[in-house]
C-alpha cells in the first residue's frame, strides 16, 4: 500500500525526537540539525524547526468537541491503537478527545483519540471495526 509523506513544524529536535521515538514508538530516520525524519506507521514524517508555528483553531466539532483543524493521524489495527493509547497514558499526555468509540453499533464503528505532540500539532488515531467502512458515504 503506497505511504504519504507529511512535513510539519516543530519547535525542537530533542523533544520531538522524545515524542515520536521514545512514546510513540516510531523509527527515527535521517535528520540534520534543522529536521528529523520519522517512520510514522509505515508513513514519512518530516519534521522541521519553525520560529512560526501557528495557533491551533479548534474550529473541528467530534461528537460535540471541539478539535484543531488542521491535524495528521494514522488509521491503525486495534493493537496498534490499543498500544498507543497505553503509551500515551503511560507518558501522561493529555488527550484532547479521550480513547472512545464513535458511532457504536452502526456502519463506521471507530475508537478514536486525539492529542498535541510537544510542539502542538495535533494528532488524531483511529481504528476502525470494519477497514471496508473508512470511506463511507
Amino acid at each position: 500500500m503506497p505511504a504519504f509523506h507529511y512535513a510539519f513544524k516543530i519547535k525542537d529536535i530533542p523533544s520531538t525526537r522524545k515524542f515520536y521515538v521514545d512514546i510513540l514508538g516510531c523509527e527515527e530516520g535521517r535528520s540534520t540539525d534543522t529536521w528529523i525524519d520519522f517512520n510514522f506507521f509505515g508513513h514519512q514524517l518530516s519534521a522541521h524547526i519553525s520560529d512560526h508555528i501557528p495557533a491551533n483553531d479548534y474550529c473541528g466539532k467530534v461528537d460535540g468537541v471541539s478539535v484543531p483543524i488542521p491535524h495528521f493521524g494514522c488509521l491503525l489495527s486495534d493493537t496498534q491503537f490499543n498500544d498507543v493509547r497505553e503509551r500515551l497514558e503511560k507518558a501522561n499526555i493529555e488527550f484532547i478527545v479521550k480513547p472512545q468509540v464513535r458511532y457504536p453499533g452502526q456502519a463506521g464503528e471507530q475508537w478514536t483519540m486525539f492529542i498535541l505532540d510537544y510542539s502542538g500539532n495535533p494528532i488524531e488515531f483511529k481504528s476502525f471495526k470494519d477497514e471496508g467502512e473508512v470511506f463511507l458515504k
